[in-house]
């Protein structure tokens, strides 16, 4: 089945649920929110260890400066353990407070009135709430439901409150107590179902935080709180430009009504999206929360943008395990084809949070092992539909070719990112390690490291920074990349001698794509290339670099016929004073259907 439902790869033996967990590599990546329970380096550590991709932080939650020392050690921690993490930052935007100034806890009961008023000077008691948004009276009618609930509730505490509007006079709302809750602390979150708030996305504590501490960093990713329109994007792209952080990408949040509204519009803006399941389930009744998770993803997946997902393991705030929902529920938005899972509560203010990585992953790794990525693989190929353009041609190929001959990655040679992202759009079953190449800028300074970063937010893809190309680009410069793409491959315990591999290069305004096979050392092998017009090319994988030149040279379309391997017994003997002597020589025809076109 397709077409956002779940694609499972059958048959699925009951026999594997018994086996044991292979301790393992997952394709899906975690984004993790660092918060007073997960900024030590130590703890940071262990989160990276465990498979921490992106790290979160989220300004509605303490000061610019307290984020400033969770971030330095970030970067020590990235430095000990020798691992990429992008940096997300998490504006707050138009977000309903409910102030309790004195912080006592309040008490409320069932069935009891309570009066919603925007008089801030007013003392917060069971029978009056004050609220920082003066035009709610104009925005609710009768009926209506609003929920409060401390920040990153997750729907269990006792101090959750659901209120139904009873009527509204000039700024104040009465509201009807649905269930007995007691608020404790100094500032609650209400969100009113189905409304539209006519406040600014981006608000202007947002600027000043971008302008501030996201300049400072150089921010890899910006998550756009409370979305509702492409024009949020827009607005947040200029504000970055006038800040000259163009490089910084910007992930949507949806997280109410109106923003699913508009969520076509706001995919084609933003360069990824978050779906903040916590809103959004309130926003929605609780029989369409899989309808919108399974049709929006599969939108995120046709369109080659990263889908995230929040609020998966909520129990593991406070316990060891999550709850077999939670770890269905993790397992599912897998298999509806999410790049990657955001980790909130749990990780910032949880007491498991590097558990929470961890387990998740496992869960993400066994989804991963049944899912039916070739039926996803034609969906999107159908959608692209035909004529295919040459870049969406050569990195639907380079999937197909890793499928075809059971490769064991993509290794994906790029400077932008581009090239990488197009090829994971097709869903790859296998890693795709995107060496990414440092361009010189017009100020003599290098990039490269942040659009490697930012390769982290997506299924599939492991980047690798590889060597500037100050001088132009060069054979050794490649060899050297591709050298480097291996021995991250074989450290990382993804690729072992004699694995199959295809490589996707770029080469001036074109690309190309084709197998070799991984040696201990080297390459090894030969492949056979045949021009349009009959003209025939051998390709010794040893002299990878020069046949690329020749291609590119004699600029023709070149059809991959077949790759002869000539492959060393692996109980070959080393005498004294001789070299290696082949025992067995063995070859193979794996027939390759890849165009290659070359302007």
């Amino acid at each position: 089945m397709h077409g956002g439902q779940m694609l499972i790869e059958e048959p699925v033996r009951l026999a594997s649920v018994l086996a044991p967990s292979k301790p393992g590599f997952f394709l899906t990546k975690i984004v993790g929110t660092l918060g007073p329970k997960s900024r030590s380096i130590e703890v940071i550590e262990g989160c990276l260890l465990a498979g921490m991709s992106v790290a979160r932080f989220d300004f509605s939650w303490l000061s610019a400066d307290y984020h400033q020392e969770t971030l330095d050690n970030l970067k020590t921690a990235m430095k000990n353990v020798n691992k990429l993490c992008a940096v997300m930052l998490d504006t707050v935007g138009p977000e309903l407070q409910v102030h309790n100034t004195t912080g006592n806890s309040i008490e409320l009961k069932a069935d009891a009135h309570v009066l919603l008023t925007a008089d801030l000077s007013k003392i917060p008691s069971k029978e009056i709430l004050p609220i920082n948004f003066p035009d709610l009276a104009k925005v609710v009618k009768k009926g209506d439901t609003i929920f409060i609930g401390q920040y990153l509730f997750t729907g269990s505490e006792s101090t959750s409150i659901w209120l139904e509007v009873l009527e509204t006079i000039d700024q104040d709302v009465t509201c009807l107590v649905k269930n007995s809750a007691t608020l404790v602390g100094f500032i609650f979150i209400m969100h009113v179902c189905q409304a539209k708030i006519e406040l600014p996305t981006l608000t202007s504590y947002d600027k000043q935080v971008i302008s501030t501490w996201g300049s400072l960093n150089s921010a890899d990713l910006i998550s756009l709180s409370y979305t509702r329109r492409a024009d949020d994007v827009k607005e947040l792209r200029a504000f970055l430009q006038s800040e000259d952080l163009h490089e910084t990408q910007v992930y949507a949040k949806v997280e109410n009504a109106e923003g699913l509204e508009n969520f076509d519009e706001i995919l084609q803006e933003a360069d990824g999206i978050i779906f903040s399941r916590g809103n959004l389930g309130i926003d929605l009744p609780p029989e369409k929360v899989f309808l919108f998770q399974k049709s929006a993803i599969r939108k995120c997946n046709l369109a080659g943008k990263p889908a995230i997902i929040t609020r998966v393991v909520d129990s593991m705030i406070d316990n060891l395990r999550p709850t077999r929902a939670e770890a269905t529920d993790v397992a599912n938005a897998v298999l509806d084809g999410t790049d990657g899972i955001l980790l909130g509560a749990e990780t910032l203010r949880g007491l498991y949070p590097i558990e929470a990585i961890s387990t998740v992953g496992r869960i993400c790794a066994e989804a991963e092992s049944v899912s039916n990525q070739s039926i996803q693989f034609k969906v999107i190929v159908k959608h692209v539909g035909e004529p295919m353009s040459h870049d969406e041609s050569v990195a639907s190929s380079a999937v197909r070719a890793a499928i075809k001959v059971k490769a064991a990655v993509i290794i994906v040679l790029t400077s932008s990112g581009k090239g990488a992202r197009l090829v994971a759009k097709y869903r790859p079953p296998v890693p795709v390690l995107a060496v990414v190449t440092p361009s010189q800028a017009s100020t003599s300074a290098l990039t490269g490291t942040a659009r490697a970063r930012q390769l982290l937010p997506v299924k599939g893809i492991f980047p690798v920074l590889g060597g500037s190309i100050r001088d132009g680009a060069t054979s050794t410069n490649e060899e050297a990349n591709l050298k480097l793409a291996i021995k991250f491959g074989t450290s990382a315990g993804i690729i072992k001698p004699y694995d199959r591999a295809v490589i996707f290069q770029k080469i001036g305004d074109s690309s190309i794509a084709f197998p070799f096979i991984i040696r201990r050392k080297a390459c090894y092998g030969k492949c056979n290339f045949m021009s349009a017009s009959g003209e025939s090319i051998h390709f010794d994988p040893f002299s990878l670099i020069n046949f690329i030149d020749l291609v590119h040279q004699q600029k023709k379309d070149f059809f991959p016929l077949n790759l002869v391997v000539k492959k060393k017994n692996a109980n070959a003997t080393k005498r004294k004073n001789a070299n290696m002597k082949l025992l067995n020589e063995k070859i193979g025809r794996v027939e390759m259907k890849m165009t290659k076109k070359l302007n």
